[in-house]
């Protein structure tokens, strides 16, 4: 039985944490232009890791079946 490949691209963009907990950087973390019209806390929390939803934790779970 073969084993099976790790999707290289998803793991770099994921973490999983000592809990077992899965997240990702934020959909726009490069925050890189017009960020004259965005608040000072939306900029913020830009920068943080927001947790995988449930409905996409059972697609990654194929790409990166050993990190989970």
């Amino acid at each position: 039985m073969p084993k099976i490949r790790t999707h290289r691209a998803t793991a770099k963009r994921v973490k999983v944490s000592a809990n077992g907990k899965v997240s990702h950087r934020h959909q726009f973390s490069g925050c890189g232009h017009i960020l004259s019209k965005k608040t000072r806390k939306r900029k913020r929390n830009f920068r943080r890791d927001q947790p995988v939803f449930a409905g996409d934790l059972r697609r990654f779970a194929a790409q990166i079946p050993y990190l989970l």
